[in-house]
């Protein structure tokens, strides 16, 4: 499959901070490549990087390199922006233009012609559900139809690359499942023309969506691959625990050599281990705890979730 970003070695410095620090991927034609981070982690500065809304610092390195499409982003920025559509965080759309007139001046902005737009737009407002609503203002809208307009007008002008920051924040769940299936339906629909989509969330349902995906901390890689290949990190490291009295339970578990960290989930616990000796620690807790005057009703390894692994990245140290 073609790569249709390709970022090596991208830096990006505001004043002493470094905001992204030598971040390399690659997305190619199909894939859905998700961008996950806690707050500040340098997400939203990759995706202006890409876009060629920022430069990245080039420090006389020659391996730094940002190619859309195959066109370089720095040297050849309009034609690689000519490829890309995008979806900010926030809706960037104009608030006393109806739906049609800002999917419209985005259409004209990017040099096409009534004849193509208006079927096109059509087209589009149809397959994000907002055909209906072309007359209402955008102002009008609820925070989910904004978001879908403001993906209508990213996709008019037929991007192959769809770069969307945290698109879903602040909506419902089930406007952000039927924002997914578009998302979806989208990339499945032009498999012949070839699209990816870059995606920034802060939801761990929504990145196990995507073929792959790079954590981001400190504006550092710091690991990437598939949602399985991730969650295999943790393999028989996730712990459950359920007992009483829980508080006490909860200070016997925390004294274990291989507890690395422990959470409270309702009426159980949740441990990730050091290392994968799951039967070990369960055994030393269930010798310890009748001693504290505890009670462990059940004790067993679960398989991760990306929650265990977005915690366990984010709280390593460098």
């Amino acid at each position: 499959m073609d790569a249709l970003i390709e970022a090596h070695h991208l830096c990006k410095t505001f004043g002493t901070v470094p905001a992204v620090d030598g971040v390399s991927l690659q997305v190619h034609a199909g894939e859905i490549y998700g961008l996950v981070g806690p707050d500040g982690a340098g997400k939203t500065t990759i995706m202006r990087l890409v876009c060629g809304a920022l430069h990245p610092d080039l420090q006389g390195d020659p391996a730094v390199e940002m190619r859309v499409a195959g066109f370089d982003v720095v040297r050849q920025t309009e034609q690689a922006r000519s490829q890309i559509g995008y979806l900010s965080q926030r809706f960037s759309l104009y608030h006393d233009l109806t739906v049609l007139e800002n999917i419209r001046f985005f259409a004209e902005v990017r040099g096409l012609k009534s004849n193509e737009w208006l079927p096109r737009c059509m087209q589009i407002l149809e397959f994000v559900s907002l055909d209906s609503f072309k007359g209402r203002l955008a102002g009008q809208l609820s925070g989910g139809m904004k978001q879908k307009l403001g993906l209508a007008a990213a996709l008019v002008a037929r991007p192959r690359v769809l770069l969307l920051d945290e698109p879903t924040t602040g909506v419902d769940p089930v406007t952000r499942q039927d924002f997914w299936q578009l998302i979806i339906g989208l990339v499945a629909a032009n498999t012949d023309a070839g699209m990816c989509v870059l995606i920034s969330t802060p939801y761990m349902d929504e990145a196990t969506r995507c073929q792959r995906i790079g954590f981001i901390r400190q504006g550092k890689m710091i690991s990437e691959g598939s949602p399985g290949e991730l969650r295999a990190s943790l393999n028989e490291r996730i712990v459950e625990l359920r007992g009483a009295p829980l508080r006490l339970l909860r200070q016997i578990a925390a004294q274990d050599p291989n507890v690395e960290d422990l959470r409270t989930f309702g009426d159980r616990l949740h441990l990730r281990l050091r290392a994968p000796e799951a039967q070990a620690t369960i055994a030393r807790l269930q010798a310890a705890v009748p001693q504290g005057g505890d009670e462990i009703i059940a004790a067993r390894p679960v398989p991760p979730v990306l929650e265990d692994v977005f915690i366990d990245l984010s709280t390593r140290e460098n």
